[in-house]
């Protein structure tokens, strides 16, 4: 495993110097939306951010919570500390891998991830570890882009999913939905965003 998280984060730090103008048109018709609903659920004072790439969901920051936002990227956080700066926001950015997270038990009021469950070589250990540092009365607010139960749509992002991988190091076939319920949390809402692929999922743990 600690093999795959390497060549990742390699090819995330390749990516890092082109990545927002590769998205933006994508930004613009769909993600921009997105984030603004995502970030309606979140509920501080605590937040962690897993994930934060290049901060593209700093805009949605609120002032009043006290975030931490990590990334296992270098050159991606380098982007975060820069867009940080721009904001005028204080964020703790920090450079940790959500497989293993350097916080205390129940630390966090809320978790949030966008577009990060695709790449984490061992995303129930990633989950378990969002689990352990949030608190038992806290909420984990995700958008993710999943694996379609529609056929063929399913089996052909199955047959595609190694050269995604390959290239870009993200698996378009994932079941977050059920890989957040293995590593200890209840769905509290699940709603579709784009058809079945990309969906917004909000949880709390299981006690």
């Amino acid at each position: 495993m600690k093999n795959k998280t390497e060549i990742i984060r390699r090819r995330y730090d390749r990516a890092a110097k082109y990545y927002d103008a590769v998205e933006s048109m994508m930004e613009k018709k769909w993600f921009s939306q997105w984030r603004k609903l995502l970030f309606s659920f979140v509920k501080g004072p605590k937040v962690l951010e897993v994930g934060v790439g290049t901060g593209k969901n700093m805009p949605y920051y609120s002032q009043d919570w006290e975030i931490v936002a990590i990334d296992f990227s270098p050159k991606m956080l380098e982007k975060a500390k820069e867009r940080a700066v721009k904001l005028n926001l204080q964020v703790d950015l920090k450079l940790m891998d959500v497989q293993n997270l350097e916080f205390a038990d129940n630390s966090f009021d809320t978790v949030v991830t966008a577009c990060v469950f695709c790449s984490v070589p061992d995303p129930i250990l990633g989950l378990k570890e969002i689990r352990r540092v949030l608190k038992d009365d806290g909420l984990l607010v995700m958008l993710e882009h999943v694996r379609s139960k529609k056929e063929p749509i399913g089996k052909i992002m199955d047959i595609l999913n190694p050269l995604v991988v390959g290239i870009y190091g993200a698996n378009i076939n994932r079941n977050t939905v059920e890989n957040v319920k293995k590593a200890g949390f209840e769905i509290v809402e699940e709603k579709n965003l784009l058809s079945d692929i990309v969906k917004l999922i909000i949880a709390k743990p299981r006690l």
